[in-house]
């Protein structure tokens, strides 16, 4: 005390000095946080209290498509393929078909082996071996009694073997077991079911210069394709197939192409069976990918969650059979996800459901010879049975 001032010790605040000298601490917390209030600005309390939340939740919700949505930004597109014009004609011989493709024709035709890792596709098995079946000297397979994702499944091939004897004689059949590593990436158990699907084919007895067809079960090229690859000689020792991409039936073809499927001319201690681009080289029009085209909305639970991409499952409310099936019939995306392009021009035109078709020409044949059995393939007939 001075000159009839009074000194405090205490801090003196800027916005509220009539807080200091309250004598109780709860008092005087409680007044400075109202004082702090008071300061700020309406609109940045606004911004905290109600957007910055929406914008955690926001990301939270929809961070998988704002991912999608900015791939442009850090993913360049693939090197292009070389395209090869497919020519065909069912009237038109062999001969001229090969010169057609700047190949010569051979004197015989070459062995094909059809290998694929097997896990409850059966009516896509079906169709694909139908299709085939021609022109395959044999046939491999591969089941497991687990899922990529480590998942226990049944030998669903075993059960359904009855289903097959039209293949019987050609039929190179295995199983292994899994390797029971929870929470290990998908992609190395896919990895070691190929591993093992290499060591099938040897078995069945695969030499050097035979066709080897690499792609999933309902990767299905035509039939005159495998007949051309088998008579023609000069042909890439590696040539993925461009087939026709369709998801849940053939009534919802998908604008994006389907390149996976690969045919190898056969060489020993080099070829490996594998899923992913192998070659610059890729074949027009020879085949067709269904993808999902289940029968029981059970099998797309079960694939959702048993197969590599499982991480995309990111609510339960995903694996819901009603919404599956209004999924299916609208021709959205089963993950709620955005397209898979690398421009934004692609990703924006591609947005929303697949448009309806109603075009059931140049499909497997041993669909038009069982329309019963499998007239939820063909376009019109959407619902699912429960399964």
């Amino acid at each position: 005390m001075s000159d009839g001032y009074y000194y405090t010790s205490k801090k003196s605040d800027d916005i509220c000095p009539d807080v200091c000298g309250q004598d109780s601490p709860t008092t005087l917390s409680m007044s400075r946080l109202r004082c702090m209030l008071r300061g700020l600005d309406l609109k940045a309390l606004i911004f905290l209290v109600v957007f910055v939340p929406m914008f955690i939740v926001g990301a939270y919700l929809h961070g998988q498509k704002i991912t999608y949505f900015l791939r442009p930004l850090w993913q360049s597109p693939p090197k292009p393929f070389i395209e090869i014009t497919h020519y065909y004609h069912e009237n038109v011989p062999m001969e001229d078909i090969c010169k057609l493709h700047g190949w010569e024709v051979r004197e015989y035709p070459r062995r094909v082996f059809d290998a694929v890792l097997f896990s409850n596709e059966v009516d896509m098995l079906k169709i694909r071996w139908k299709e085939l079946y021609p022109y395959i000297t044999q046939f491999v397979l591969l089941e497991s009694n687990s899922t990529f994702t480590g998942l226990p499944k049944l030998h669903n091939f075993a059960l359904n073997r009855d289903q097959f004897k039209f293949i019987e004689p050609r039929l190179a059949y295995g199983n292994i077991a899994g390797r029971d590593k929870k929470g290990e990436n998908p992609f190395f158990e896919e990895a070691y079911q190929r591993v093992a699907l290499d060591q099938l084919l040897r078995l069945a007895g695969i030499e050097d210069d035979d066709l080897l067809i690499m792609s999933d079960v309902d990767e299905i090229p035509n039939a005159h394709t495998i007949n051309l690859l088998r008579w023609c000689d000069d042909i890439p020792h590696v040539l993925h197939l461009h087939l026709k991409n369709y998801l849940y039936s053939f009534e919802f073809q998908i604008k994006h192409r389907s390149w996976r499927a690969s045919v190898h001319r056969y060489q020993s201690g080099k070829t490996r069976y594998a899923h992913y681009r192998q070659s610059d080289y890729i074949l027009a029009d020879a085949g067709w990918h269904c993808s999902f085209c289940f029968r029981h909305i059970s099998d797309f639970i079960f694939k959702m969650k048993a197969y590599s991409h499982s991480d995309r499952v990111r609510f339960s409310h995903y694996l819901n059979p009603t919404r599956i099936q209004d999924v299916i019939c609208k021709g959205a995306d089963l993950y709620d996800m955005l397209p898979e392009e690398y421009t934004f021009k692609d990703i924006i035109g591609n947005m929303g459901p697949i448009p309806h078709s109603y075009s059931a020409i140049d499909l497997p044949s041993y669909l038009f010879e069982n329309p019963d059995k499998y007239k939820y393939l063909l376009p019109g007939n959407c619902k699912r049975e429960n399964g």
